[in-house]
């Protein structure tokens, strides 16, 4: 078994040519390697034909004159999407403890909706705040409550001009927020107590503070200063409490996903301003020594996540490990674990070329899918 991690020894480096330029080697690489018909369909936003249209999808807006093999972006997106479309049939659908981000047929109807500012798309959406809210229901992120809310703020973005929908999309995300906060504490997932960004507290606590951070950061307060005390002396947090041992840093589980998040909800908690900050340096001397992963590099579980818990430089120098010619050279070297989503815009290429274009228009270091709305 390879090693989890390989040294951080070499000095700064931007070895990579341009990020432009691997932004485009790497969506070449996406339609020719996992083209729209080969993609296994399932797995929403986060694996599967919908992330990757989804991924082209905010990427035409970021570049609406990129053309990559001959298709537009909007094109490819379309075109994944349809296939993603043409499997609807196979999917179950939103049902108790399965209606987060992974759900095909809630994600399909929050990009159509969105994209083509379909009241209707947008109305369906919200009836699914059945499953969501059943007593039974999760409030991580994957598979729960808390990515439901980030679909939410997916197509409440277009409907700023239709009071009617705004107001109705509110509505629910109040409704499940508080279904959220009235649940027991600790929240748990599979009876586990969860930290990290994915399955864990501090996803949950996130994706409730960007949907409406006036109306709920203070009430999230003492929750999230609890959480910032189970930081290991190493800078890395643990999956879950009662603590294991200090292993995993990655997005999902441990400091890149913690500093990430935090990253974006910091400036809603004025009085945990110093502590978010000491944790947040902490976090990412852990990330420099021990993120680069040997998994194939994406935001869920590899560099590509962990690059975007870091600042310019450090950012830059993770991104040139994930350069098409550097895996090649890992996987010969055996040191790269292969991805079982490599298409996937958390577990694959779709995801590594999300963090190119951040890394070319300097946009905020962000997840797409996760903390970028």
């Amino acid at each position: 078994m390879p090693p989890r991690y390989f040294k951080n020894d070499a000095p700064l480096a931007r070895r990579a040519s341009d990020p432009r330029r691997q932004l485009e080697a790497s969506l070449t690489r996406l339609v020719t390697e996992h083209p729209p018909a080969k993609v296994r369909p399932g797995g929403g936003l986060f694996k599967g034909p919908v992330s990757v249209a989804y991924t082209f999808l905010v990427l035409q807006q970021l570049y609406p004159d990129l053309v990559i093999s001959e298709h537009q972006l909007g094109v490819w997106s379309a075109l994944y999407l349809k296939h993603a479309q043409d499997n609807i049939q196979s999917y179950p659908g939103p049902s108790v403890g399965k209606c987060g981000i992974m759900d095909d047929i809630m994600s399909l109807l929050a990009i159509g909706a969105a994209s083509s500012k379909d009241a209707e798309m947008a109305t369906s959406l919200c009836d699914y705040s059945a499953e969501v809210l059943d007593p039974e229901s999760e409030n991580e992120f994957l598979y729960g409550r808390a990515g439901y809310l980030y679909l939410l703020r997916l197509v409440k973005a277009s409907f700023i001009d239709d009071p009617k929908t705004t107001q109705l999309i509110t509505d629910t995300q109040e409704d499940v927020v508080d279904a959220i906060l009235d649940s027991p504490r600790p929240w748990k997932w599979h009876g586990k107590v969860y930290i990290g960004a994915v399955h864990g507290a501090v996803g949950i606590i996130t994706q409730i503070v960007l949907t409406n951070p006036k109306k709920y950061a203070a009430k999230l307060e003492a929750e999230l200063a609890v959480l910032l005390t189970y930081q290991y002396d190493s800078g890395n947090f643990p999956s879950s409490v009662p603590p294991e041992r200090d292993r995993l840093v990655q997005v999902c589980h441990g400091a890149p996903g913690v500093v990430v998040s935090l990253n974006s909800i910091k400036e809603y908690f004025p009085s945990l301003r110093e502590k978010i900050a000491k944790a947040i340096t902490k976090g990412r001397e852990c990330i420099l020594e021990r993120g680069l992963l040997t998994k194939e590099p994406c935001l869920c579980h590899g560099i590509s996540g962990n690059a975007l818990a870091l600042e310019d430089k450090e950012f830059e120098h993770f991104l040139t490990y994930t350069t098409g010619h550097e895996m090649k050279s890992m996987e010969q070297d055996g040191l790269l674990e292969p991805s079982s989503a490599p298409e996937s815009l958390f577990g694959g290429e779709a995801g590594r070329a999300w963090t190119w274009a951040v890394a070319d228009k300097g946009l905020d270091k962000r997840i797409l899918g996760y903390n970028d709305l």
